[in-house]
């Protein structure tokens, strides 16, 4: 029993001892460590040493410091003098050194610096276009000549969008600046190479000068050999103006090329603009037949429909009513019928207003000054009173009539 628990406790020693062992993190003196889940801003940072991981609380990665070495080829640079250059610069650049840049680094590249393919075309991209700005700001000869200021401008310009990635450039050189042939140009030598030949020619004719002095000053400066001298001064200056005479002619040649295909691409531009508008016009006219059929023919032919409909409800309304008065009607005559006399008179009495006002209004249309009224129906009338005087009955029917003929003057009654 004791053995075992002996094995037991150097089992959980050993397994602790590798654990901790496999969570210790060494970091080299050119990398940097950052570890999330700790400190105030969520991670910590370390630049050499070695570090404790937490398993499941904290996680570990790993920035490389060195630098790296990227090489940026610009073509068809445009120079002042509209001189197009390709421009070959050697850049090298690593992860900022800045507290602020540092941070941006963390922020986005963190993942990125284990494989640096990706980091290195942003990188070009960004000093590919910034370089092609500075050379824009300079003429051939500057490019040629003053390349430390031209990669000054570019660090300097270069850094701030640099930073805001993560990135610095520790170093930067110009590798080589060369004419950029465009189509239809076919002289053998261009701007550039013009220059070279002249800074050629001009090193040349200076050594030659340097060489003819010497030998006019050990032999105690002859004549020959100062007329010499002067042979060769005059050589030089001849080859140097013939070689700026081409460069110029070179320049303007470019310049001509340059401005026929910006005049191609602006013609291009306006007719690219003018189609788009066309396409444009097509689409609004569409669109307003789209506003026209929705806003318009739709709602009409949805009222149309909507009246044809009401019209057939109201004649099947209609229809219905006839059918219902007419069955209603052979009802009422069969009832009579079968009634007899008296059912008829009782109906006419009921329903004297649907015939007597048919005949009142026929009778408006022929104005009359008197009225009369023959009353009494067998032996159901009412006797008059008297002779001169008729029924009060008789005489309030004949009232009636008048009042529904329109007729403002007493008619004459009738005992029939």
């Amino acid at each position: 029993m004791t053995s075992f628990l002996v094995a037991l406790g150097i089992l959980i020693a050993l397994t602790l001892f590798i654990q901790i062992i496999s969570r210790m993190k060494i970091v080299g003196a050119n990398e940097l460590a950052v570890v999330a889940g700790k400190g105030s801003k969520g991670y910590i940072t370390l630049r050499g040493g070695r570090v404790f991981i937490i398993p499941l609380i904290n996680e570990f990665f790993i920035m490389d410091l060195r630098p790296q070495t990227t090489t940026v080829r610009v073509e068809s640079a445009i120079a002042k003098g509209i001189v197009p250059l390709t421009v070959t610069a050697t850049v090298s650049f690593t992860v900022a050194s800045s507290p602020a840049g540092i941070q941006n680094a963390i922020r986005r590249i963190l993942g990125m610096t284990e494989d640096w393919k990706e980091l290195h075309q942003i990188a070009n991209s960004i000093i590919e276009g910034h370089l092609r700005d500075a050379i824009a700001t300079m003429t051939p000869e500057e490019v040629m000549t003053d390349k430390d200021v031209l990669v000054r401008n570019m660090i300097r310009v270069c850094k701030a969008d640099l930073e805001n990635i993560g990135l610095e450039i520790t170093a930067m050189n110009i590798a080589d600046v060369d004419d950029h042939r465009l189509p239809g140009v076919e002289e053998p030598e261009l701007y550039i190479a013009l220059l070279k030949r002249i800074q050629a020619a001009n090193a040349e004719a200076q050594a030659r000068e340097a060489e003819a002095l010497s030998r006019a000053i050990s032999t105690e400066a002859s004549e020959q050999q100062r007329a010499e001298v002067a042979v060769c001064k005059l050589q030089n200056e001849k080859e140097s103006l013939t070689a700026e005479t081409r460069v110029k002619i070179a320049q303007e040649r470019q310049r001509a090329a340059v401005g026929v295909q910006q005049v191609r691409k602006s013609a291009d531009a306006q007719i690219a603009g003018i189609r788009s508008q066309i396409e444009a016009e097509k689409l609004k006219i569409e669109m307003l037949k789209a506003k026209y059929e929705t806003e318009i023919i739709l709602p009409a032919e949805a009222q149309r429909q909507k009246l044809e409909l009401d019209t057939q409800a109201q004649a099947a309304a209609m229809r219905a009513q006839a059918e219902a008065e007419l069955n209603q009607l052979r009802q009422t005559l069969m009832i009579i019928s079968k009634g007899g006399q008296k059912a008829i008179q009782a109906y006419l009495i009921e329903n004297l207003d649907k015939f007597t006002k048919p005949l009142a209004s026929l009778l408006q249309l022929a104005p009359s000054n008197a009225t009369t009224v023959v009353t009494g129906i067998g032996q159901t009338s009412y006797p008059p009173i008297s002779a001169i005087h008729p029924h009060p009955i008789e005489q309030q029917k004949a009232q009636l009539l008048q009042t529904a003929l329109g007729i403002q003057e007493t008619p004459t009654v009738v005992k029939s």
